[in-house]
């Protein structure tokens, strides 16, 4: 029996290993093991105001803090019947793309380009290749002034409420993005260029099943309707109302995250499966990018979902420059947050995270207090896929040498770009076996 370990899986966010036992041939156990302490949020914003909710669950993670305060207030306005105004949706979309540039451009240039150039991390690829990481770094930053514009700040965002925005941003803020964004549409195809010259890695492929939400129109990642799940040829289409039919969580021993699966199969949620979804409603500059850097789709690599991060980087940079051309043109109309009455009522809103679909779902009482808070995340979404990844690559790399097979798996997991924290925010009940 060869057991294979790592203790601590570099370049992700959070604290998780890999465990593999092999006896001969013969895979005995496989686990993805995600060792974050669990958190409790949930439980934390039963009985608080919902006016309160967002601010706490956004510390379920720093690096995707808006998605969770947007998706947070699109449930509870589900919840209590309030309808935001076109230009609040259309600024909650520009803030979920600032989001989704910066962690984008942190994973792939900081995480995961280390692994396609055989450097050990981001302070030796920047010692020899510093234009690399700088790049990365400018289209980080980008993403964070949109953040900050549009939130108020890059990480927790204050200026999203419940029913809208409590400031808007100035004219000023907008030319000074506006600016920032041409600089970023150059990085981004730039960016293109060198995921286009990497030396290609195949690693864990499998044929595999995907699941995205879908937006009324265009590749957005806030005005999400419903979800989608594609397994071969087969769609299945989930209402937000259905989302548990969908995720199916399970709790498993050997991590901190609940597992999901759709009919006893993991699938794969992210830039990958949304491009694979929907591939089809991206611009005509991301278009391009998706045929530069020769993507599947949908694919069997897992570590296409890297390339597939610099798809959406293109297709967000463009959507907006679109939107403060737009803004800018028109002029932003004052308008305060939508008034609303507190009431007993259920919600749940999808919207799409860097890392796939999130989901919250809320019950209030008549006072408009929280009843009950159920999130489901990317992360744990994708646990059971990325072990399902390293079983195929245990099977192509047999016999390779047990070092050599942890990095490879470290590889797999990576692409995945998983946010442990996000994954162990509920406490679940422990079982043995």
């Amino acid at each position: 029996m060869t057991t294979i370990r790592v203790e601590h899986l570099a370049r992700i966010e959070g604290h998780g290993g890999i465990t593999v036992e092999l006896d001969g041939g013969s895979m005995k156990r496989v686990e993805f093991d995600i060792f974050e302490g669990v958190r409790l949020l949930e439980a934390l914003v039963v009985g608080r105001d919902c006016e309160e909710v967002a601010p706490v669950l956004s510390r379920i993670c720093a690096i995707c803090s808006a998605s969770h305060v947007l998706t947070s207030l699109k449930a509870t306005e589900a919840a209590l019947g309030v309808q935001v105004t076109p230009q609040t949706e259309s600024l909650r979309e520009l803030l979920l793309r600032g989001e989704n540039i910066q962690s984008h451009a942190l994973h792939f240039f900081c995480l995961a380009l280390p692994d396609y150039l055989g450097y050990p991390g981001i302070v030796a690829l920047a010692a020899e290749r510093p234009a690399d990481v700088e790049l990365g770094l400018r289209l980080k930053k980008l993403g964070n002034l949109i953040q900050e514009i549009v939130g108020g700040r890059a990480v927790h965002p204050v200026n999203a409420v419940v029913g809208g925005f409590a400031s808007l941003p100035s004219t000023e803020q907008l030319v000074e993005l506006r600016h920032a964004l041409d600089q970023g549409r150059a990085d981004a195809e730039e960016a293109v260029e060198l995921a286009a010259s990497l030396p290609s890695l195949q690693l864990g492929r499998s044929p595999t099943a995907y699941a995205a939400g879908v937006a009324g129109e265009g590749y957005g990642y806030y005005g999400i309707g419903q979800a989608v799940l594609l397994d071969g040829t087969r769609r299945t289409v989930f209402a937000p109302s259905e989302y548990r039919r969908l995720t199916n969580e399970r709790p498993v021993a050997h991590s901190h995250a609940r597992y999901s699966a759709f009919e006893g199969k993991p699938f794969m949620v992210g830039a990958l499966a949304r491009l694979a979804i929907r591939g089809d409603r991206l611009g005509a500059p991301a278009r391009r990018a998706l045929q530069r850097l020769g993507l599947e789709l949908p694919g069997e690599n897992p570590l296409d979902n890297n390339k597939a991060q610099l798809v959406e980087l293109v297709e967000d940079v463009e959507f907006a420059l679109r939107v403060v051309d737009e803004l800018l043109e028109r002029g932003l109309r004052p308008e305060a947050p939508r008034a609303f009455r507190r009431r007993a009522g259920q919600g749940v809103a999808l919207t799409e995270a860097p890392r796939g679909l999130l989901v919250h779902s809320y019950a209030y009482d008549e006072q408009g207090r929280l009843v009950s808070a159920d999130v489901v995340t990317p992360t744990a979404i994708n646990a059971a896929s990325i072990e399902e990844r390293f079983r195929a690559a245990i099977g192509q790399l047999n016999g390779c040498p047990p070092e050599e097979l942890a990095d490879r798996l470290s590889i797999v997991a990576r692409a995945y770009d998983p946010c442990l924290s996000c994954s162990v925010h509920v406490l679940q009940a422990r079982h043995e076996g």
